[in-house]
């Protein structure tokens, strides 16, 4: 769920070229915009206290990095544990006997069926099918529900949510929500092996018992927080949802246990981009489908068989018919990392797809990337060529995630 684009990593040599090292600092400084009138998550001071590069990601400041390099961070995060600042996510609570239909009219998720307790990924659709945002949505009960949705899109998910609202209440319906403020509600991700050990001395409840995609509150500090096994790098980890009043504190207890460091949005991206998980706005937008976004298993069974979700026409089309365009992972040797918008040619030139996102991968010491292709040229282990600032690389398409999950499951 974020973008952040990785333009030097001192842990990878793409060659000598003093022009490709210039361009690399340009591109860096020009994607991030001025700091003026950006939004504060309520963990802000402690990011400067801890200096933290902080830029303005689509209207938020947040740290791109600490003192560390982002590929160390990144390498420490799969080693042992890092602390990450998502408080400018989207949490919201919806309540009400009629939670679970005014949910299940805006995303392809069988909430009926949901165990309480339980977590799904699922995505907000249009009327052709379209991603409009992807999200986690909590069932604590039938008629209360958690969801965390993406910053970038948090005017449109608003917009979303109150409409059709609206739309239900007028027809008698019951359904509340309550939007969180970021300044006193924050978010943090603890990601990585050693979460669990790191975060089990704060807590009385076991955390062997929790496991991936599942929920619980609890108390810490005698104020009453959200844990919920999830994350964004592949690790096994947490989000903490916690009281403003008690998060800077939370965090500076957490960095009290060595084998957590604080990391910034350089280092999420290069490890979701390595999980092969999607970013919206980039991989996934309004003009892209599940389907198309090999994101089909989104689309509940009950869901297919009812035919009731917004872009149902379209969507269950595609799942019978097959699709133009397919997500595809790529692979590149020991050359430049192929960054969003370049092109992806056959072996004998022809213009096919593009990337979406791309970067230096610090696990497997190469460049990766995601992109779309024909699913006829989208067979695994297939060669492509790949444009990079007007020359051609050499690219595999490989099965994602590039680096293997570590969820915390009871499989």
């Amino acid at each position: 769920m974020f973008r952040v684009t990785i333009k030097i990593c001192r842990n990878f040599k793409f060659g000598e070229n003093s022009s490709t090292k210039l361009e690399s600092i340009i591109n860096y400084e020009r994607r991030y915009l001025s700091t003026q009138e950006a939004k504060k998550t309520c963990l802000h001071d402690l990011h400067v206290k801890h200096q933290g590069k902080i830029v303005n990601f689509s209207g938020w400041l947040l740290p791109v990095q600490y003192k560390e390099a982002i590929a160390a961070s990144h390498q420490h995060t799969r080693m042992f544990a890092s602390l990450f600042d998502v408080g400018h996510m989207l949490q919201t609570h919806v309540t009400g006997k009629d939670a679970t239909e005014f949910l299940e009219s805006l995303t392809t998720s069988d909430l009926k069926n949901l165990g309480q307790g339980s977590a799904t990924l699922t995505v907000f659709t249009n009327r052709n099918g379209g991603i409009l945002d992807d999200l986690i949505i909590t069932k604590d009960r039938e008629d209360k529900y958690f969801v965390v949705s993406n910053a970038g899109r948090r005017n449109e998910d608003t917009q979303l949510l109150l409409e059709k609202k609206d739309e239900l209440l007028a027809n008698g319906k019951d359904v509340k929500l309550n939007f969180l403020d970021p300044l006193e509600q924050g978010l943090i991700a603890l990601q990585g092996p050693t979460s669990a050990n790191s975060l089990q001395s704060l807590l009385n409840i076991d955390l062997m018992k929790l496991h991936f995609m599942n929920s619980i509150e609890t108390e810490i500090m005698n104020e009453t927080v959200r844990i919920s096994r999830c994350g964004y790098t592949g690790e096994d980890g947490f989000e903490i949802s916690v009281p403003e009043k008690i998060a800077e504190q939370l965090v500076e207890k957490i960095l009290t246990i060595p084998d957590v460091k604080l990391a910034g949005l350089g280092a999420r991206d290069s490890l979701r981009l390595e999980a092969g998980l999607c970013l919206y706005g980039h991989d996934i937008d309004e003009n892209t489908t599940p389907v198309e976004a090999t994101l089909t298993w989104l689309v509940a069974k009950r869901r297919r068989e009812e035919d009731n979700f917004p872009g149902a026409e379209n969507i269950l089309s595609q799942i019978k018919m097959g699709v133009m365009k397919k997500r595809v992972g790529l692979s590149m040797g020991q050359g430049p990392p192929a960054r969003e918008g370049a092109a992806i040619l056959t072996p004998e030139g022809e213009r096919v797809g593009k990337v979406t996102s791309g970067g230096p991968s610090p696990t497997l010491g190469r460049p990766i990337a995601m992109g779309y292709l024909p699913p006829n040229l989208a067979k695994n282990g297939n060669s492509v060529l790949v444009e990079v600032r007007g020359k051609v690389y050499k690219a595999i398409i490989t099965k994602m995630p590039f680096v293997k999950t570590n969820y915390y499951t009871n499989k």
